[in-house]
């Protein structure tokens, strides 16, 4: 998803915050100022938006994972949508404290969330509890998911951490950093780009910036799967399988082809034999 100027214009990217609140380490990416508002080089953002999202392409395309994170309240809707598209995990309504340096331990909650939907598919919940054990641990589900939901199937700790708001969401960056996870975040003039591997400075407010921005990222993480080849272990794991005391594939070729091979050598002798008979000379009657 390539954006223009005038589709940055357009969605507000350029409006950054009051002067009073800006960080000036965000110098290098702000145009000036009006009516007490800095406001973004478009430019400059929109040169920083395209590394990030080559970037992002490629970690996607050597089939990493990218974990979408925002706890804004403008992204509630915008972020589960993108990040399911793009088949990524996320969290959305808060973050976990420890989710990326204590992993270890959260995965153990998610895989219990996951023991529990499965015991409520399977019938097993109504079975095995009573009425009122069943109702607790129905409401657990959903309380659990209220935060997991976006990352419940996620077995491993993600490649890249991909955040609408590096200020709100600080707490995410930092535990990035601690695991050596590189760092895509939106910066708005607030915010410590020095924090970020991949600043993209812009409106981190507006509906329409957080929303072009966030769909720019997950159609380069879209583009990059399509071209992610599975490792060769993957791509045997998808040939049929054979069956016991069958021969592979490709030996049964080779044994067919050997006897097509030793019929048609059968066949030439054969032919040959008669046709030197053919050619003997009957001896002469007396």
């Amino acid at each position: 998803m390539s954006l223009s100027m005038k589709d940055l214009l357009t969605a507000g990217v350029h409006f950054g915050h009051r002067t009073q609140r800006w960080n000036p380490k965000m110098k290098h990416y702000l145009y000036g100022k009006r009516n007490g508002i800095h406001i973004f080089d478009l430019e400059k953002t929109a040169h920083r938006l395209n590394d990030a999202l080559g970037f992002l392409y490629t970690q996607a395309s050597l089939g990493k994972t990218i974990l979408f994170v925002s706890t804004k309240n403008q992204t509630v809707d915008i972020l589960p949508e993108e990040a399911e598209k793009a088949h990524m995990p996320y969290l959305a309504n808060r973050w976990l404290g420890g989710f990326l340096t204590n992993f270890p331990t959260i995965k153990k909650r998610m895989q219990y969330l996951l023991s529990l939907e499965q015991n409520v598919e399977s019938g097993e919940l109504t079975k095995n509890y009573t009425k009122k054990e069943a109702l607790m641990f129905k409401r657990e589900i959903i309380k659990l998911n209220e935060v997991l939901v976006g990352v419940k199937t996620l077995k491993n700790l993600p490649d890249v951490v991909f955040v609408a708001d590096a200020v709100r969401d600080h707490l995410a960056i930092a535990e990035a950093h601690k695991m050596h996870i590189p760092v895509v975040a939106i910066c708005d003039s607030n915010a410590d780009p020095e924090l970020v591997d991949y600043t993209i400075p812009a409106n981190d407010d507006a509906l329409r910036s957080l929303k072009i921005i966030i769909a720019a990222v997950s159609d380069a993480i879209i583009q990059g799967r399509k071209a992610y080849t599975p490792p060769a272990e993957k791509r045997e794991s998808l040939k049929p399988k054979q069956k016991v005391g069958e021969k592979p594939i490709d030996q049964v070729v080779v044994a067919e082809t050997d006897i097509a091979e030793k019929e048609a050598e059968e066949d030439k002798e054969v032919k040959n034999s008669y046709t030197r008979k053919k050619a003997t000379p009957k001896p002469a009657q007396k």
